[in-house]
């Protein structure tokens, strides 16, 4: 059973940066592509990103393009998310997810993804 643990949620002013981080226990860890989604609360959740085992393909939801970016560190077995210029509708919990595929879907969905964390709460103050 792959396990995901993300951390570096908190509480930040509208226009802040955050860095949310994702460690795997899995030794294969190149063999998944990696995701984030996040879900505000009363609303579905929905995807934000993805990056291939290699990193060199990556995938973004529209609303996040050129604020979020999206990295993984192989050797350490995490996976990131770079979250600048953060608006008050970017409040959710964001998960992170393991696909088995080497390359996300060209538009990710849930469905895609094995196994996922426990997520953790982002909340940008306005």
């Amino acid at each position: 059973q792959v396990q995901l643990v993300e951390s570096g949620g908190g509480l930040v002013q509208a226009g802040g940066s955050l860095r949310l981080s994702c460690a795997i226990s899995e030794r294969t860890f190149t063999n998944y592509a990696m995701g984030w989604f996040r879900q505000a609360p009363g609303k579905e959740r929905e995807f934000v990103a993805a990056i291939s085992w290699g990193g060199r393909s990556t995938r973004y939801a529209d609303s996040v393009k050129g604020r979020f970016t999206i990295s993984r560190n192989n050797a350490k077995n995490t996976v990131y998310l770079q979250m600048n210029s953060l608006k008050a509708e970017d409040t959710a919990v964001y998960y992170c997810a393991a696909d088995p595929s080497l390359l996300p879907a060209t538009t990710p969905s849930i469905p895609d993804f094995s196994s996922w964390g426990q997520g953790t709460q982002v909340t940008v103050s306005s």
